[in-house]
């Protein structure tokens, strides 16, 4: 602790505000390396979206502070002997929090782009074909079963027909979906 006291005030400074915001770093990198980071954990008052999309990045987030102080600490602290001028450090070690603020938003925007919503909706089986499994039933007396496969994946789905019975090992293709039925007619 003697080798903090005997530090100038200012490299002091940046010293305090660098450790802890490293430690508080390397928690979150390591949180979100193992998927336990789904939010900042503090929301703000107003809004600080810049994205223009859905996936929303705020400005004023703890993650942001972080990434803000760590820049700013380090660049102090990196060169505090090198640049004489004070004011002048501080403005250069302020640019380059505010750059660590921009390549974390910029990280972050790439990131968003190689989201993929691979979830099943009904409505992409119309105009597929699909086999059936069960047979389906004339006019609308019951339902049937098909085996359809979207997107290389095979779902077994309710199917019913509008007019004659459909055998099982029919090829049928999908005309309309209705309340999680599909309604086929026979190729």
């Amino acid at each position: 602790m003697e080798y903090f006291n005997e530090m100038e005030p200012m490299l002091r400074t940046f010293w305090f505000m660098a450790i802890p915001t490293s430690v508080i770093f390397i928690i979150q990198s390591i949180m979100t390396f193992i998927g336990a980071d789904a939010t900042d954990g503090l929301d703000a008052d107003f809004d600080g979206d810049l994205s223009g999309g859905d996936h929303g990045f705020q400005i004023f987030s703890l993650r942001n502070l972080i990434n803000f102080m760590l820049g700013f600490s380090w660049m102090g602290i990196s060169f505090y002997d090198t640049i004489e001028t004070k004011w002048i450090l501080i403005v250069l070690s302020l640019l380059v929090g505010v750059l660590f603020v921009g390549v974390f938003f910029v990280i972050i925007r790439q990131l968003t782009k190689l989201a993929e919503d691979n979830s099943f909706r009904m409505e992409e089986t119309v105009g597929l074909t699909a086999q059936v499994y069960l047979t389906i039933p004339e006019e609308k007396k019951g339902k049937g079963k098909v085996l359809i496969s979207v997107r290389g994946s095979t779902h077994e789905l309710d199917a019913m027909s509008d007019t004659e019975k459909i055998e099982t090992s029919a090829m049928v293709r999908v005309k309309s979906v209705v309340d999680k039925i599909l309604f086929v007619e026979k190729l």
